[in-house]
């Protein structure tokens, strides 16, 4: 260890992979031909479809709104196309999506252009901060959270109609923000203004003759109150299931809840829990009255009755031990004293959580939950290594190679929540990435795949070093018994030979080889390698590479590459069965009823799984075209195929063009594929020219732009006189593709405006691709503005709550950067349904924002412009304006499914997006407020649903997983709030996940059996594959359309870190008031704008 002398100043718990293009693990576009997953998930457990890791923390926080590229301003209402409906097939313009057109004053166009009914009456009055009530000749009361402060963010008051009822107010007393509030932004955070204020309901009637109850949307999170379950549903054929949940028991302990403060203060829980572990063993029988407590690692004690004091002062000594190398012996380095004070705080109220449980009380007393949780916790936490709510242990099961360095451990997730049985705990198996314990010799040689000694490090090699050592922990091997710990810093930019340090004040230098040489008898082999830094930058030390050895039990958190995310997965990848068992021996392992903690506080665990009863929904049918021989089908076990049957709505494609970037594929085998894509897009019914404009381009990847836009230009020279333009670009790839794919779709939808589709270069190759063809020829079809399949009920009008008057269908979602990019932006997107009553086409938008902010910035906003003054805009706000003009009529009903959203964030997300769209509403129209129902969709979640019988095949699909459409919304759920679990796909392989919807906002009324059926109905509407997919498609597509737009991000904003908002679509030119809008001291850039054709299709697909 060399001392400078100061001269100067990665998770899984097992989801297959699921089709191709799903995953992030898959740059180029292919199609799925195995749906039921989502791709792009973080790896929590086996699924039937295919999650891919991607979501970064993804489900995790998401800063204020930002400048908008010049072609995304609505400036006006509504600019209709009268009563026109879509015609069917692709090519009349009004069966594509609308083009944004809206000119004019602030808050309304030219009213020549606004349809009678929207225009809007005077431009809302500007405020900020909480809305005021405003009187005036609507007599409507505006009342909701304020939109988070920024820069301009002026608000328009919520509008209301005339003919309101007044409901009596329910006061709202202020109360401490939950617990975990303070890891979100600050201006997503709800002011204690608005938790003072009073929540109305406002009625609104006069809509039409079936209106629904508008209420205003929530002035805080103490005020609202989560819909109510209406009532169990019944459809469906009834069946029971098992579920990874046991039952616990109550205690009828009394709790008490002490602060703990150690002194001096350290950040690692680990020396905070061997501090009072060793304070228990010291003094539970003489000052804690015989007590075992339980400790959180930081601030909270909790003990099954009370301590004999009130507050206690106690001094600590712990002994500093490093490993030694011959066995049990320890070498004593240094004894470190704490100081630690126990102060009684309060008694955990465990009455109200029994409360809670019955139904009795609305709200769940966290702190009861959290005490059971933590006792829960004591004993895993000493035997394994903590990772969130999971613990892992190399002893668990085997370790296996992911390549790199890495490898990994197997663990079990463990929660406890409240259900409808009483108190359950959640246990699932799960998979994460741990570094492997080497040498760090030899964990460079595998990061670099390569014998270091042969050749020196380029500086390549030094950065990808540099990037997986940062932060880790070393033990250096040169000191006989003494393995003392570092963590490393950096590299240092010289070869260890060349490093030297003055050793006296006099001056005096020693290398680096001198001075292992002399002190230790360590002769240095790999002086050609840098040395790694630790300690701080100020006093760095230097270890030769050679001396270290990697702790174990370090978990990489870190992105994974491909190869790696393969390899996991195929680690956790278990069948339903195997699974199942597992996750029983895991509960026999833990021993509940013997853990010491367990007892202490008398809370009993259940070693039986959960029985639930549970039904399955039957398949709806699908509508084909009527010039296919089969008109419509029912699909069997959550999937079809497109045997005999024509799309609904073929697209049209008079005109397209191939490039190719494959090096292995010639313009004879390219030209071939072209004309077999063609062929199948024709036999499927589409309206498909057999010849391209141009013959096949081969071009070099690296000149992808100039290619790309060469082409185009000389496609366009033959179209133009013509008036025609150029519908499709078909894209061969090689099958490793580095950024070429993104460079692509970037180009295509932002600069030139086109709609491409990508295949790779096996599937040229492959001899039987007349499958893969076809799922090809269904995204092509939804890319040009066609419709693959549509529900029967829908055309027959038969939907509840969708079918009786113009519902509008959006889908959200936010993703998220990866772990250790800390200044990429998030990425919101937006779709909604442009189709009614079909809704099956989806328009979206998507919008860069602050990193990791969850609450959607841009789904309403408020400018002002130098010439126009306070304009509105936002994605709610276009794609309302965009299906009044594909429909002729403007929604009468909103049904927004939100995607991404953990549950300690349901209050925040209900409150800002509800509001966002009530104001998007308003700012078209003063009296314009349809009902909206705002569900959540989640897949992080741990529960597993399993066969009663595994051998009995009638309640199984072939994977061995429960049937599609198995519904559960007892037992498991929430106590009394509107929940449910639905698993609407087909496993493939491993154990399906199924998608927990929860309702938070419904004005619509919905029944159990009304939205569990529309939901599981939509399934089968997702336009890339014959199958049921696992979650809802528009949150589905808002997923796609989202990671889509992280391509269009320049180069070297993922590690540089300067942009963070702004929506393709229309807002602020760049050069206005708002486009240089700062978030923390990040500049913030806009994404670069779609091109407005490219907005109206599904181009994300």
């Amino acid at each position: 260890m060399v001392r400078k002398k100061r001269t100067g100043s990665g998770e899984s718990s097992g989801e297959a992979p699921g089709a191709p293009g799903q995953g992030s693990s898959q740059r180029s576009e292919t199609t799925q031909q195995h749906g039921g997953g989502r791709g792009l998930m973080p790896l929590q457990g086996a699924h039937g479809g295919g999650q891919h890791q991607g979501r970064g923390g993804g489900r995790g926080g998401r800063g204020p709104l930002e400048s908008q590229p010049r072609d995304y301003q609505v400036r006006g209402g509504y600019l209709g196309r009268g009563g026109r409906s879509p015609r069917p097939g692709g090519g009349p313009p009004e069966s594509q999506l609308p083009v944004y057109q809206g000119r004019g004053r602030p808050g309304g166009g030219p009213r020549e252009y606004q349809p009678q009914e929207y225009q809007v009456r005077g431009v809302p009055r500007p405020i900020g901060g909480v809305p005021q009530p405003h009187h005036g000749r609507h007599g409507g009361v505006s009342v909701g959270p304020s939109v988070p402060p920024g820069p301009l963010r002026s608000v328009p008051e919520l509008h209301q109609a005339s003919n309101v009822q007044y409901q009596a107010p329910v006061v709202v007393s202020p109360s401490p923000p939950e617990a975990g509030s303070s890891s979100q932004p600050a201006e997503a955070e709800v002011s204690t203004g608005q938790v003072q204020q009073r929540f109305q309901q406002l009625a609104i009637h006069g809509q039409s003759s079936t209106s629904q109850a508008v209420q205003v949307a929530p002035a805080s999170s103490k005020s609202v109150k989560f819909p109510l379950r209406p009532g169990k549903g019944t459809y469906g054929s009834r069946c029971i299931v098992k579920a990874n949940h046991f039952f616990a028991e109550l205690p009828d302990r009394d709790l008490h809840h002490y602060d703990v403060s150690i002194t001096p203060e350290v950040t690692s829980r680990g020396v905070n829990r061997a501090v009072m572990a060793k304070l228990v063993t010291l003094y539970r029988q003489s000052h804690l009255d015989g007590r075992l407590p339980a400790y959180d690692g930081r601030k909270s004690l909790y003990t099954a009755g009370p301590l004999p004091f009130t507050s206690r002062a106690f001094e600590i000594t712990l002994q500093d031990e490093e490993d030694s190398l011959g066995g049990g012996r320890s070498v004593l380095r240094r004894e470190r004293v704490f100081k630690v004070v126990i102060k009684f705080a309060a008694r955990a109220d465990l009455h109200h959580l029994a409360m809670f449980l019955a139904g009795r009380q609305p709200d769940a007393p966290q702190e009861a939950l959290q005490v059971l949780d933590i006792v829960l916790r004591e004993l895993p936490t000493a035997r394994y290594c903590p990772v969130g709510r999971s613990f892992y242990s190399p002893n668990l099961g085997r370790c296996q190679h992911l390549g790199d360095g890495l490898e990994t451990w197997r663990g079990f997730y463990q929660s406890i929540r409240p259900t409808q049985m009483g108190l359950s705990l959640n246990i699932d198996m799960s998979s994460t990435a741990f570094i492997e314990p080497l040498p760090v010799i030899d964990f460079v040689a595998q990061l670099l795949n390569r014998d270091i000694s042969v050749r020196p490090l380029s500086d390549s090699d030094c950065v990808k070093i540099k990037k997986a050592l940062r932060g880790v922990k070393v033990e250096v091997t040169h000191r006989g018994n003494m393995r003392r710990k570092y963590r490393i810093s950096g590299l240092t930019s010289q070869a260890t030979r060349e490093l030297s340090f003055p050793i006296d004040d006099q001056g005096t230098v020693k290398t680096v080889l001198q001075y292992f040489l002399e002190t230790y008898g360590f002769s240095i082999q790999h002086s050609s390698l840098p040395c790694l830094q630790v300690g701080n930058q100020q006093r760095p030390n230097y270890l030769p590479m050679e001396v270290c050895k990697i702790v174990e039990g370090q978990r990489y958190s870190k992105r994974l590459n491909e190869k790696q995310i393969t390899a996991l997965l195929k680690v956790t990848c278990q069948r339903p069965h195997e699974r199942e068992r597992d996750i029983l021996q895991t509960v026999q392992h833990n021993a509940y009823s013997e853990d010491p903690y367990a007892q202490e506080f008398g809370i009993k665990i259940d070693e039986r799984l959960a029985s639930v009863e549970a039904r399955v929904l039957p398949p709806p049918r699908l509508k084909y075209n009527d010039s296919g021989r089969e008109k419509d089908v029912l699909p069997r076990v959550g999937q079809w195929n497109m045997m005999n049957k024509k799309m609904v709505n073929g697209g049209r494609v008079s005109s397209w063009a191939c490039m190719n970037f494959s090096r292995s594929v010639n313009d004879n085998a390219a030209r071939m594929f072209c004309q077999e894509l063609a062929q199948m897009c024709q036999v499927s019914g589409m309206d498909f020219a057999l010849e391209p404009v141009l013959p096949v381009l081969t071009a070099r990847p690296e000149n992808v732009e100039r290619a790309l836009k060469g082409r185009y230009q000389d496609a366009m020279n033959k179209l133009r006189p013509q008036g025609r333009e150029l519908d499709l670009l078909i894209v061969i790839l090689p099958d490793n593709n580095g950024s070429l794919y993104g460079d692509l779709k970037r180009i295509c939808e932002t600069d030139l405006g086109l709609v491409s589709q990508c295949c790779l270069t096996k599937h040229v190759f492959k001899a039987n691709k007349q499958q893969y063809l076809a799922n090809v020829a269904l995204k092509i079809n939804v890319k040009v503005g066609g419709r693959n399949t549509v529900l029967v009920d829908a055309l027959a009008r038969r939907i509840p709550l969708v079918s009786d008057r113009p519902t509008i269908i959006f889908g959200a979602d936010v993703t998220h950067p990866h772990p250790g990019e800390d200044s990429s932006p998030s990425i919101a997107a937006v779709v909604a349904s442009q189709d009614w009553p079909e809704v099956t086409k989806y328009a979206g938008l998507v919008s860069a924002q602050a990193h990791r902010q969850e609450l959607i910035q841009d789904l309403f906003k408020v400018w002002q412009d130098p010439q126009r003054g306070t304009v509105t805009g936002g994605m709610v706000k276009e794609l309302l304006i965009s299906f009044r003009r594909a429909t002729g009529q403007k929604p009468q009903r909103i049904i927004f499914y939100r995607d991404g959203v953990s549950e300690g964030q349901f209050y925040q997300v209900l409150l800002y997006e509800l509001d966002a769209i009530r104001k998007a509403c308003a700012s078209l129209e003063p009296n314009y407020q349809p009902p909206v129902t705002f569900v959540v969709v989640q897949k992080r979640h741990h529960t597993r649903l399993f066969a009663n019988n595994h051998n009995d095949q009638r309640s199984v699909d072939k994977s061995g997983n429960i049937l599609p459409g198995t519904v559960v919304d007892s037992k498991i759920c929430h106590p009394t709030e509107f929940d449910f679990f639905l698993c609407s796909h087909a496993g493939i392989q491993g154990t399906s996940r199924p998608a927990h919807y929860h309702v938070l906002w419904d004005e619509n009324k919905f029944t159990a059996d009304g939205l569990q059926s529309l939901t599981n109905n939509l399934c089968y509407t997702y336009a890339r594959c014959t199958r049921s997919v696992s979650i809802v498609p528009p949150a589905y597509y808002a997923h796609l359309a989202a990671f889509r737009a992280r391509f269009y991000m320049e180069p070297d904003t993922s590690d540089s870190g300067s942009m963070v908002s702004g929506a393709t679509s229309r807002g602020p030119p760049p050069g206005s008031a708002r486009s240089s809008r700062a978030v923390g001291n990040v500049a913030v850039r806009p994404l670069p704008a779609l091109k407005e054709n490219v907005k109206r299709v599904m181009f994300y697909c």
